[in-house]
């Protein structure tokens, strides 16, 4: 298992599914080749100081060691966004909510990208 470290890769992953957890919410992305899978962290500045946003970075980055790999899909990418209840969460439970949020992200379908519609409801303008 890799890490995502550039920005590109996480905006990327960002557009495919995910599934939420009071702790974390969980984004997956399937990719193109062989590569194994791949999976980042994050943490946003909302959600306290350096220390704290630390502080859930390591714990989730915990969660995905403990976690057997045949949880996640060979050839995906993976984001992990944490929240500020990572820091009093149960660390069991959080474990059993990150295998949860794998399995939900196996059953949604892929996004489907909208098409902009003018205002005309999709027809062409009479000229």
């Amino acid at each position: 298992m890799e890490r995502l470290r550039q920005r590109a890769d996480f905006l990327a992953v960002a557009n495919g599914t995910r599934a939420n957890s009071a702790a974390f919410v969980v984004q997956g992305r399937p990719r193109a080749d062989d590569g194994p899978v791949r999976i980042g962290f994050t943490v946003t500045k909302k959600n306290g100081t350096a220390t704290e946003r630390n502080r859930i970075r390591r714990r989730l980055r915990e969660l995905v060691k403990r976690l057997d790999v045949i949880s996640m899909r060979p050839h995906h990418d993976y984001v992990v966004v944490g929240r500020r209840a990572a820091l009093t969460r149960d660390f069991a439970t959080m474990l059993d909510d990150l295998r949860s949020a794998l399995r939900r992200l196996d059953r949604q379908p892929k996004p489907q990208r909208c098409e902009p519609q003018s205002e005309l409801n999709g027809e062409t303008p009479e000229r």
